[in-house]
């Protein structure tokens, strides 16, 4: 299809035409956004250059921040969770200087581990599912899951002839967060089903882990004590641990709420 090209054209056949090649081109943002950045150009006497630039830009944005959002969406985080919102002082044992040295995502980068260790309450999942955030943001592909619910889905796998597939998909992501490890204790089959995505990942893309057990009380979960202790390995060599202690902040802002003094009305 050939546009036909006018001189002279009023400004509201300019704003069809605008339109009608914004849909041919697939530009939505500029369609959305062309009439207020003209109006902009006139007050600011941008230049046409000027002008074109703001257009290019504002659709570059929007489609960076359309990716972002598939990419977060693609990862499968149960809520939404950021550094932003994360209360630092309730917790002082996570250091914010180093939480934000790791969304720089040069770890990622690198394919190195991250181990997040801590009682329930103490900002666990809450740093996992904001840092996969940020590393999504920066243009990685994420995938979140729960430990039991991988170790399920690499069952069921190995039961339909789907178990390389299916370790494969989980290797080829950028970062894989893995929640509540070491809730449950998994049966050998299950652990070794593990132990092959880890391997799989080893050096190559990292693996994010919130646990509320120390790696001492890991052989609760993983019964065998090498298959253990090859695991530990797996998440720790050359990567970042950050213990975030017993305390719930949670528990404490709850209290903290519900001790506030009633203002009368």
């Amino acid at each position: 299809m050939t546009m036909p090209r006018q001189r002279g054209l009023t400004e509201q056949a300019a704003d069809a035409a605008i339109d009608s090649a914004c849909r041919l081109l697939r530009l939505p943002s500029i369609r959305n956004e062309f009439s207020d950045i003209a109006d902009r150009a006139i007050k600011d006497q941008m230049t046409y250059r000027g002008f074109l630039a703001e257009l290019l830009m504002a659709e570059c944005d929007d489609r960076a921040r359309r990716r972002s959002e598939r990419r977060i969406k693609a990862a499968g985080f149960p809520r939404e969770k950021s550094l932003r919102s994360f209360d630092f002082d309730a917790n002082p044992n996570i250091d914010p200087a180093t939480i934000h040295t790791l969304a720089s995502c040069e770890w990622i980068k690198k394919s190195q581990p991250l181990c997040l260790i801590g009682d329930s309450g103490t900002g666990k999942s809450h740093m996992l599912i904001a840092l996969g955030t940020e590393a999504a943001m920066k243009g990685y592909r994420v995938r979140y899951t729960l430990a039991t619910k991988l170790v399920n889905e690499l069952v069921e796998a190995a039961d339909e002839k789907q178990l390389n597939k299916t370790i494969a998909r989980y290797g080829r992501v950028d970062l894989l967060c893995i929640d509540e490890l070491g809730y449950m204790e998994l049966d050998r089959h299950g652990a070794e089903l593990l132990f092959q995505v880890l391997t799989e990942r080893e050096e190559k893309n990292s693996v994010a882990i919130a646990s509320n057990e120390s790696f001492g009380g890991w052989t609760k979960t993983f019964t065998d004590p090498r298959l253990c202790a090859a695991i530990v390995d797996r998440l720790t060599f050359n990567g970042t641990i950050i213990e975030t202690g017993t305390d719930s902040y949670r528990l404490a802002s709850t209290r903290a709420r519900a001790e506030e003094p009633v203002k009368a009305g």
